[in-house]
């Protein structure tokens, strides 16, 4: 029977040739000289070593063993769209986190926002999740040792001795627990040996980079085998706080991992794996792309010096807009504090009854993400997360997976069936606050933003109003009342009458401005609503989310031979989620709770939407505390996979499947979903200007499972010193589920496409316009592309891979949301465009040369490998603003090696020529509206929307030292 390994593996990868020569040297275990003779001997014995070393790196490659399918297979006999990365390449490359993967991987793209441990986001294809909700899991999944991990986060760390990084391409699920509706990373680090060895690895580099990594393994007893692995690791960060001096973005972390394996015979092996980590740094800030306004003049779209930038300086705000200098402001007193605690264990069972073999994973894991937050991104102190220990994402997680498999009718039918459980409680906390500058700021927004109030803004005031221009207009405007009113009704001419609607309107817009002179803007407005005294600073919410799921499933996937050359593959898995979600809304915002109180007709601010919408940028909750009903959602459903396969020659593969991938619906962990006007959909009360209403139950933040019909045809070549993989497909994802941050909130929306016209009501900006019956729903995003992954070792000691990836992953037209309801406003944008963070064409490439330069066998090393990325717009909403244009990034290792692999010294590079390149562009948090866009659409007349920019790491280098024992 073909025996499986533990976990999920796939091939397609490119094996430097120090990969082979260090194995092969190892074990034959070269000869060590003692004397003349036996030095010559054995220098002779080392070239017939190295010799065989040489000739495995020229051999068929046929032989590669991977078990994509769970089954122990040839690679050119798996008919899967995969890639997986060896350690060598991992090392050669410089990979320390999943981000750096896409150096080998033309299908991936890693990337994170506002942190690295609770923002990660992995795009196959370029499909993915946007990470910066709890609430949502990944459409791309992250297995370590085949443990399921809650988010794409937890891959950004580093990671330790790894033995192979692998990437699965399209729907899965019906070959290990968790299921994913785009894609898998799994990373299967270095499990413990019964041969004696030890590691050792330090790195020192610019931004004063040091680490350290060290590991042990060997026997204790005959079938008992032990292993540690540790990585220390600190570096300064690559951004500068103008005003503090300090470094933001740095690393600081550990990594300690111990491993066991009992393996007493061939039939039956266990593995515990405990591993500790955490993270103490400073992580996300971001610099801002250029600030300017747009505005439609005679008839064409011109742009304008930036109006909220020009407040924000006059009000003693730093806005850097020169976005790769890297230098930023960080309000004092303020800090994107990141801490991380991260630790699990998990046990791994095999057992071979002879017929059959079972296989149990056992696993806790616990990850606890604290922060803080400058929100604003400047340093003036208007909005703000504490790093008090109150803003935090906390997971608990059990799983257990068991698998049985084995072959039938004489071998014709190779079968597998499992079960998965998972439990993850996760809470979520957060407290963001207005600062000390919000009042001033959202008076100089209030008055600088309404024609009627521009000739009272004075931004030199320490309230940002002329409030002497401001008592001194009422007076007039009260004066002209009196005289208006004095004359009889009857004596009134039309001209007065309407003269003393316009005063008398005009009193009531102002006269709230006023009530208190001492405090003019919301101060007055929050004393004439009863609210006296009020000031936004250190009015915030404190909100706890406590969610609970339950993931049961039932899978089997399963290999018949139809003939000597064409199989079928079958799997299906039938999947049950249940979440349960508790959450408590506390916040102090009484002036919004007192503007919410109102309605439309007694509304004294019904001609001043920024009065009544700033102040609830925070929606306030009734009564200042709310609990709604615990939300419940549960769902059923079956997905699966049909593989044909056909191998007309010993060297080519050929294969055509189709997959249904699942992603489990869920709750929106932000309270701004409890009302819809923030984003542009219907409300429970359209009267309210932002808060929360007493009729808002948790129902209002579910979101809907994604699924994915994937249909892909596949060709291999496993040639003599030559792989060459293609692959075409198709994936329609169904209720695709988007999570983007408008400058204020995160939504989440269920983008499906209409089979019918909505009439540009997806287009349009008008809200409640463009729904679609139900029955005529259909999938909202279409991918569809090309991969060809070529891999070579042309002559002795040289590796040369290229892997390229064309697609066209895009929304459809007609877009609406869930059910058929019509899409947000905020999403005007996507219809027929292409998905954020998805390229049209990605290209990898690298070469390797490793020679022997002595008869003793010590080697040199000249690594390089480059990604090239064509234009794609890294904002979820896709304004244009965000986009990022073509860039190459390059990454290169010079070295020499010891014989045997036994030590290495090497110099290395990562964007070796300096590349400047956005991970994420974003609305500045309250720093304007709008995008050019929606004015060049004529949608509005000026555009005033700042854009922040998380950014890519800039060049980096060092020196790198390495032991083997």
């Amino acid at each position: 029977m073909r025996k499986s390994i533990w976990l999920l593996s796939a091939g397609l990868f490119a094996i430097s040739t120090p990969a082979f020569a260090q194995s092969t040297d190892t074990d034959k275990g070269a000869a060590q000289p003692t004397d003349g003779a036996t030095a010559e001997a054995a220098a002779v014995d080392q070239t017939a070593t190295e010799q065989t070393a040489e000739q495995a790196n020229t051999a068929d490659t046929g032989d590669i063993i991977v078990t994509a399918t769970r089954r122990n297979e040839a690679l050119s006999d798996v008919p899967l769209a995969v890639s997986a990365i060896t350690a060598q390449t991992l090392e050669n490359s410089g990979v320390a986190d999943i981000r750096q993967l896409v150096q080998v991987s033309p299908s991936l793209l890693v990337s994170s926002t506002s942190s690295e441990a609770g923002a990660g986001v992995a795009r196959i294809r370029g499909v993915g999740t946007v990470g910066d909700n709890p609430g949502l899991e990944s459409s791309v999944a992250v297995f370590v040792d085949g443990v399921y991990r809650s988010r794409t986060g937890v891959g950004l760390t580093e990671l330790g001795q790894i033995d192979r990084i692998e990437v699965l391409r399209g729907p899965q699920g019906t070959l290990f627990g968790r299921n994913a509706s785009a894609g898998l990373i799994s990373i299967i680090t270095a499990k413990p040996s019964f041969k004696t060895a030890i590691n050792g690895e330090l790195t020192l580099g610019n931004y004063d980079l040091r680490r350290v990594e060290v590991g042990a393994t060997g026997a204790i007893t005959d079938g008992f085998a032990v292993r540690a692995d540790a990585v220390y690791l600190k570096r300064d960060g690559y951004l500068t706080d103008v005003v503090s001096g300090r470094d933001v973005n740095n690393r600081d972390r550990y990594l300690l991992r111990l491993q066991s394996l009992y393996k007493p015979n061939d039939n039956f092996s266990f593995r515990l794996i405990g591993d500790y980590s955490k993270r103490d740094e400073e992580c996300c800030g971001a610099t801002y792309l250029r600030a300017r306004n747009y505005a439609r003049v005679g008839g064409v779209t011109v742009e304008q010096p930036s109006t909220v930038a020009g407040l924000e300086r006059a009000l003693g705000g730093i806005i850097n807009d020169d976005t790769f200098s890297r230098k930023i402001a960080i309000t004092p007193g303020r800090d994107y504090d990141s801490q991380v605690k991260d630790y699990g264990v998990s046990g791994e069972a095999v057992y071979d009854f002879g017929g059959a073999e079972l296989t149990s994973i056992t696993a806790y894991r616990y990850n606890n993400y604290v922060r803080g937050q400058d929100a604003d991104f400047n340093n003036l102190d208007i909005i703000y997360r504490a790093s008090d220990g109150d803003a935090f994402n906390k997971f608990k997680t059990f799983t257990q997976e068991l698998r049985l498999q084995g072959s039938a009718l004489n071998d014709r039918l190779d079968w597998l069936v499992g079960g998965y459980f998972a439990r993850e409680n996760l809470r979520v906390s957060d407290n963001l606050s207005y600062g000390a500058d919000y009042d001033r700021y959202a008076n100089c927004l209030l008055f600088s933003g309404n024609p009627a109030l521009t000739s009272f803004f004075q931004p030199s005031s320490s309230t940002c109003v002329n409030s002497g221009a401001l008592g001194t207009a009422l007076g007039q405007i009260q004066g002209g009342i009196a005289a208006l009113s004095a004359i009889p009704v009857g004596s009134r001419t039309p001209a007065q009458v309407a003269q003393l609607a316009t005063l008398q309107g005009q009193f009531a817009q102002l006269a709230p401005l006023n009530a208190n002179p001492a405090r003019p803007g919301f101060g007055s407005i929050a004393a004439t609503l009863g609210v006296p005294g009020f000031t936004f600073n250190g009015v915030g919410l404190r909100d706890d989310f406590d969610q609970k799921s339950h993931n049961m499933a039932l899978f089997t996937h399963n290999i018949f031979a139809l003939t000597q050359s064409l199989k079928l593959t079958v799997g299906a898995r039938y999947t049950r989620e249940r979440k349960t979600l508790d959450a408590t809304f506390n916040d102090n915002n009484t002036l919004c709770r007192a503007l919410t109180a109102l309605n439309g007709t007694t509304n004294p601010l019904a001609g001043l939407q920024a009065a009544q919408q700033l102040p609830c940028i925070i929606p306030s909750v009734p009564g200042g505390s709310f609990a709604p009903e615990r939300g419940k959602r549960t769902e059923s459903k079956l997905s699966g996979t049909v593989v044909l396969s056909w191998k007309p020659v010993d060297d080519i593969l050929t294969y055509a499947s189709y997959s249904k991938g699942y992603k489990a619906g869920g709750f929106n962990l932000d309270r701004s979903g409890l009302n819809r006007t923030i984003f542009g959909n219907t409300t429970t009360n359209p009267g309210a200007p932002g808060g929360i209403t007493a009729n808002s139950s948790l129902d209002l933040l579910e979101f809907k499972p994604e699924l994915n019909d994937a249909y892909e045809l596949g060709i291999k070549y496993n040639g003599r010193g030559v792989d060459i993989n293609f692959a075409a497909f198709q994936q329609l994802f169904r209720d695709f589920q988007l999570n983007t941050f408008n400058g204020l909130n995160f939504f989440v929306e269920n983008i499906n496409s209409c089979k019918k016209s909505v009439l540009l009501g997806d287009t349009d900006n008008i809200i409640g316009n463009g729904a679609c019956d139900k029955d005529d729903l259909r999938a909202g995003v279409r991918s569809r592309g090309v991969e060809l992954e070529i891999f070579t070792r042309p002559v002795q000691d040289v590796t040369l891979n290229v892997g390229t990836t064309f697609v066209s992953t895009r929304y459809r037209d007609n877009l609406v949301g869930a059910d058929g309801r019509p899409l947000s406003v905020a999403l005007f944008q996507l219809p027929g465009r292409r998905l954020s963070n998805s390229s049209g064409l990605s290209v990898t490439a690298s070469a390797g040369f490793n020679p022997r330069i002595t008869a003793s066998g010590i080697r040199a090393l000249f690594y390089v490998d480059a990604r090239h990325a064509s234009q794609f717009n890294t904002g979820s909403d896709l304004d244009i603003e965000k986009r990022q244009s073509p860039y190459t990034v390059v990454n290169g290792r010079i070295g020499l090696q010891g014989p045997n692999g036994m030590w290495g010294v090497e110099l290395w590079a990562q964007n070796l020529f300096n590349e400047d390149y956005l991970q994420v562009a974003f609305d500045a948090t309250l720093q304007g509206t709008g995008t050019r866009r929606a004015v060049d659409n004529g949608f509005a007349t000026s555009s005033s929307q700042l854009f922040g920019a998380f950014l890519a790491e800039p060049r980096t280098y060092g020196i790198t030292l390495r032991t083997r024992m």
